[in-house]
């Protein structure tokens, strides 16, 4: 049994998201997605706008995923290794990153073949929260109470 694994705040999650999963899932039996814990998005020095029970439900949901784990910490070796995942998955915008160059060499160690996939052009969960805090911030754009109470 192959098995594949990869990790993501998953927050605002979008098409690009959705992609990664499914093509993902196209090349293994059981796919395992570790959803960051909200201590450790802070860690990184962001807040994610949805609560972590939220997010990894979410996930948990989605037809592509056989299993949903909280991401307690960075090192996706040990991840990989404590799942026994073969195989890691990752948008190909850390593809010649140094850092992933290093991993790529330390999961092959492992027996650990890490897999790129085509990022999703036009769309990320920073680009949605820029574009939400622009229309927060704009008195003309922003949501106000009578905005409420006409979804009521």
């Amino acid at each position: 049994m192959i098995i594949g694994y990869t990790t993501g705040v998953y927050d605002l999650f979008h098409i690009g998201h959705l992609n990664l999963l499914k093509n993902a899932k196209g090349m293994c039996d059981k796919l395992v997605v570790g959803v960051t814990v909200d201590e450790l998005v802070t860690y990184k020095g962001k807040h994610a706008m949805i609560p972590f029970e939220d997010r990894i439900e979410i996930i948990r949901s989605i037809k592509y995923v056989d299993a949903a784990v909280p991401q307690y910490s960075m090192d996706k070796l040990t991840a990989c290794k404590e799942l026994g995942a073969t195989l890691m998955f990752v948008g190909d915008d850390w593809y010649g990153n140094k850092k992933w160059k290093q991993y790529e060499i330390d999961f092959a160690k492992e027996g650990i073949k890490i897999i790129y996939f085509p990022y999703t052009k036009g769309v990320s969960s920073t680009l949605i929260s820029k574009t939400l805090q622009q229309v927060r911030d704009n008195p003309k754009t922003a949501v106000t109470k009578e905005h409420i109470n006409e979804t009521k």
